[in-house]
């Protein structure tokens, strides 16, 4: 006497679920360019290493004498995989059944894995391909219900306690579309994917705007507005970029985060620093050969690099550590921080205060964007918050002043606790404002009164300049350490390296939400 039979039965029950919305719905998604959710989390996952939760939750349909004869699989896959060797909670929507609509669910096997991501404190990865409610719902329940989220929310808590990386991979909208941004990472694919609060035929009926799903939210919306971080050529990409986020992060804020193996020699002293920044003031230069300078080479994981082109932010490692890195991007707007370049700096300052990795600031900062676009956008309070979140952050900061720091925006780079260093190259020069545009405010009475204004206002400007060097701050103590900008990737990484101790005495939850979206 044996189980054979209930174990047969098991293994049939399996294949009706995993044969998910059935052969034409699965061939309907592949016409389309997209893999099913088991195609997805076998892709993303070490080989093999896929736990799944819920397997056989799923909607039954019974023969008379009580037998099985079909089942329909509830829309949401869930389990755990390791990625690089570690365990990660992950869900992902079924769009085969119900487009992944609520009606297709069964139980919230999404706050399963959510609650699972908390309470076993390891990252969550939500593979997103899903449209949300519908009113098909109600008739299911057979009444409706007044919206509510979870108490406490998960989703919310996770923010501050696990990584969290969130992948649109098809038409998403609804809760999956907020899930989406409930992430300290997110990515959508080209030219496949989606992501709005509500879709076209909602948003016919309610506005009377006639628009196709690309419009209203593919990636020509939702990266340039920074709604999602990154853009990834196809599916497999989408993976690729997840594995690399979750590299630079611990599992949990209880953890230190790894450090690689490197044979990037720590004290490397890159001659072409000396001559990065050119003389002229008004000329540009590429940013990107400087990180490479600085960091360990191939290391810099670039977030949000279509959004708030201002700023260059993303995670990268010295001597194998982890740390949040920005530079200026003069290409554009020359480098200063408008909204969304300060949206990037914010993030990228809560990431490192959540999960307690020091920060590297490469400034060229020549202030908040001006202008009156700017001001309509409501550029004030957007840097209001940025003084708020950078002069609360406990993280370990160093900045290394490259060109110019001006103005509020230039005072970021100040902060009274923690662990903050800063150095400056000998092309610096900062001030409350620049001497270009603030000649002629304080002293416009005295040009116009001249009898050769613009000889009269040279020559002030001149005046100016000759006591804007960054020796005199030096004397002043006004900048405390001027180097040679080949030094500073080995000063940079004697100051992570220092930094660690610190760390380790910091770890576990910081006071209140550390991160929000």
């Amino acid at each position: 006497m044996t189980w054979q039979p209930e174990v047969d039965e098991l293994h049939r029950r399996k294949k009706m679920i995993e044969a998910m919305g059935g052969p034409d719905s699965v061939a309907f998604h592949h016409s389309r360019g997209k893999l099913t959710v088991r195609e997805r989390i076998d892709l993303l996952q070490d080989p093999d290493s896929f736990r799944e939760i819920g397997a056989l939750a799923g909607t039954p349909v019974w023969n008379d004498d009580g037998t099985l004869a079909s089942i329909t699989p509830a829309n949401h896959v869930i389990g755990t995989v390791e990625l690089d060797g570690r365990r990660v909670s992950v869900t992902g929507g079924d769009f085969t059944i119900r487009g992944g609509a609520g009606d297709g669910s069964v139980g919230q096997k999404y706050v399963t894995a959510e609650q699972l991501a908390r309470d076993h404190r390891m990252p969550l990865v939500r593979l997103l391909d899903a449209t949300g409610g519908s009113v098909k719902t109600f008739e299911k329940l057979g009444h409706t219900y007044l919206p509510q989220n979870p108490v406490p929310d998960v989703a919310s808590e996770l923010l501050s306690q696990v990584p969290v990386v969130s992948a649109i991979l098809g038409s998403v909208a609804g809760l999956p579309a907020v899930q989406a941004c409930l992430a300290h990472f997110n990515v959508m694919v080209k030219d496949t994917t989606q992501v709005f609060v509500a879709g076209p035929a909602v948003v016919k009926e309610g506005t009377g705007i006639d628009i196709t799903k690309e419009d209203l939210g593919d990636e020509r919306v939702q990266i340039p507005n920074g709604v999602v971080d990154n853009l990834a050529e196809s599916e497999e990409d989408a993976f690729a970029q997840i594995r690399r986020f979750l590299s630079y992060l611990p599992s949990n804020v209880w953890e230190m985060a790894p450090k690689l193996d490197n044979d990037d020699p720590v004290d490397r002293r890159d001659d072409s620093l000396v001559s990065a920044i050119p003389r002229s003031r008004r000329r540009i230069y590429d940013p990107y050969p400087i990180l490479d300078s600085v960091l360990d080479h191939g290391s810099f994981f670039e977030i949000a690099p279509l959004s708030g082109r201002g700023n260059i932010v993303g995670l990268g490692r010295v001597g194998g550590y982890p740390i949040g890195v920005m530079i200026n991007n003069p290409r554009y707007y020359g480098g200063a921080m408008g909204i969304l370049e300060g949206e990037k700096a914010m993030r990228i300052v809560q990431l490192c205060d959540t999960f307690h990795l020091p920060f590297v600031w490469l400034a060229d900062e020549p202030g908040f964007h001006v202008g009156p676009e700017m001001e309509r956008q409501g550029i004030l309070r957007a840097g209001a918050r940025a003084v708020t979140v950078f002069s609360t952050s406990r993280m370990p900061m160093l900045s290394v002043v490259m060109r110019q720091l001006y103005g509020v925006a230039g005072g970021l780079h100040f902060r009274g606790n923690g662990m903050y260093q800063r150095y400056a190259w000998p092309s610096t020069h900062a001030g409350s404002m620049h001497i270009e545009g603030g000649t002629m405010v304080a002293y416009r009475r005295e040009i116009e009164a001249a009898d050769d204004p613009q000889a009269h206002r040279e020559a002030i400007e001149a005046r100016l300049e000759a006591i804007a060097s960054p020796f005199r701050n030096a004397h002043a103590y006004d900048i405390e350490n001027i180097i040679d900008p080949r030094d500073t990737r080995p000063l940079v990484y004697e100051f992570v390296e220092q930094a660690q101790s610190m760390l380790a005495i910091q770890l576990g939850p910081t006071a209140g939400p550390s991160f929000r979206p």
